[in-house]
């Protein structure tokens, strides 16, 4: 799916290919464009002004296809052409109509109608015929069904309260708990069960867990090493034992009974795929500056208290190490990234234009980040995929702050470690020295830098 882009920010792309200094594929690669559509933005502006800039949904009919495609061939003109001069906003509309043109004639071009095909409807069944006419076994056969789904209803609510009822095997538990008093037939077909589906819950349910001793030997090791063991230990203890058991089979189990390791827990990861643009590693691991607002660089990282979890989105500027904004959030939205930039933003001066150094997570791909950038004219840039030491100075603080102060402390509430985390940056900052600044905190180093210059 094309990524939609606002009219303001198409006009700012359209308006900077006009100037005579700067190509379409310059700006393009500038943002981080194809090249076609900033060329095509830039028509579209001159040909029809910020009307032509607007999204458009139009219903095209054959005949203007038609007409288009005449266009093209009597005229010679592009794709590209056409689509400005008769103001077409989808991407590869004119071939496709071409194609099709050359596939089925004229007929092809008329729009197919969207969506799943109407349902065919079927007709009603007759009515049935009044109690006069109907025999008395047909009004006892009726009366034995209504009084087999009055009960098996009453069954199935009194198993799960609360439930629809639609599992296979509690509509097996409420026809069999009713076999003594009911037809079978009439119970299958109160539940709306076939009967092959019936014995077979019927024996699933009658029959004894496979596993049950291997679960209970597999909690017993569990406990005995105090949840350090996973699924792959735990398989290979097993089989020292004798057992013969596949770790697929010692992992699902593991499942089931809600055990996992407690060593190392999955880390939280932004990375969602090659969703949007990703800029190149401009930095190069250089993580020096000679003066304030050069260089930043920022990350996300994740606490966990009691089953909840905080993160962490600060930027820090690398002339000093100095941690310059920051965000917290119970949830990595985008919006922690969106404020913390904001608070970041306020710092800069008349003429600053710092690099930003990030990871390819996906708020840094995100459209409104990259839109923030191009605002204040903000150089990205972003480490290679799965080479943390790219971002080292930000991941370098991550550990100084969780070694230094997360793993030293014990947190009741979410709350106590936010206001602990902010606690702790106001000290990084000002009072925490560093060797490689003389002694100084990064504060006092930036401060007495700006005394002496």
């Amino acid at each position: 799916m094309s990524k939609q882009y606002d009219e303001k920010f198409k006009l700012l792309i359209a308006q900077q290919c006009l100037r005579r200094d700067a190509s379409p594929g310059e700006v393009a690669r500038q943002h981080g464009l194809d090249e076609s559509i900033v060329r095509q933005w830039r028509d579209s502006y001159q040909q029809h002004g910020k009307l032509g800039l607007r999204r458009k949904y139009t219903h095209r009919s054959a005949a203007f296809k038609l007409t288009v495609l005449e266009s093209v061939w009597r005229d010679g003109l592009s794709h590209r052409q056409a689509a400005v001069l008769f103001d077409i906003r989808e991407r590869g509309a004119i071939g496709r109509w071409e194609q099709q043109y050359h596939s089925g004639g004229p007929s092809a071009l008329t729009p197919k109608r969207k969506g799943r095909p109407p349902m065919i409807r079927k007709p009603p069944s007759p009515p049935l015929p009044p109690d006069e006419e109907r025999s008395q076994e047909e009004l006892l056969e009726e009366l034995a069904y209504l009084r087999a789904e009055n009960a098996y209803f009453k069954k199935a609510r009194c198993l799960d309260p609360g439930e629809t009822g639609d599992d296979t095997g509690q509509k097996t538990q409420a026809v069999q708990g009713l076999r003594h008093k009911h037809s079978l037939a009439l119970l299958l077909r109160a539940a709306e069960l076939p009967r092959s589906t019936f014995y077979y819950q019927l024996k699933v349910l009658c029959a004894d867990d496979a596993y049950a001793s291997l679960k209970t030997r597999i909690q017993t090791i569990y406990d005995h090493h105090k949840g350090r063991y996973g699924y792959r230990r735990i398989t290979t203890v097993l089989r020292q034992a004798g057992e013969v058991i596949n770790h697929k089979t010692a992992q699902r189990l593991m499942q089931q009974l809600g055990l996992k390791s407690l060593v190392r827990p999955k880390r939280y990861r932004a990375y969602r795929g090659a969703a949007g643009y990703a800029a190149p590693n401009t930095l190069r691991r250089r993580f020096q500056a000679s003066g304030p607002n050069q260089r930043w660089v920022t990350d996300i990282t994740e606490f966990k208290v009691n089953d909840q979890k905080l993160y962490l989105s600060p930027v820090m500027d690398l002339y000093n190490g100095e941690i310059i904004a920051f965000q917290t959030g119970r949830r990595p939205v985008f919006s922690l990234v969106k404020h913390m930039l904001t608070s970041a933003f306020d710092r800069l001066k008349p003429g600053d234009r710092p690099l930003l150094h990030s990871d390819q997570g996906w708020h840094y791909r995100h459209p409104n980040y990259r839109r923030m950038m191009v605002e204040k004219r903000i150089l990205r840039s972003m480490s290679r995929k799965g080479n943390c030491l790219d971002n080292a100075a930000i991941e370098s603080f991550f550990g100084t702050l969780k070694a230094e102060y997360f793993h030293l402390n014990r947190f009741d509430t979410i709350e106590q470690l936010k206001r602990g985390i902010a606690n702790y940056i106001h000290y990084y900052n000002h009072q925490r020295i560093k060797q490689k600044l003389k002694g100084l905190s990064p504060v006092q180093y930036r401060t007495q830098a700006m005394a002496v210059s």
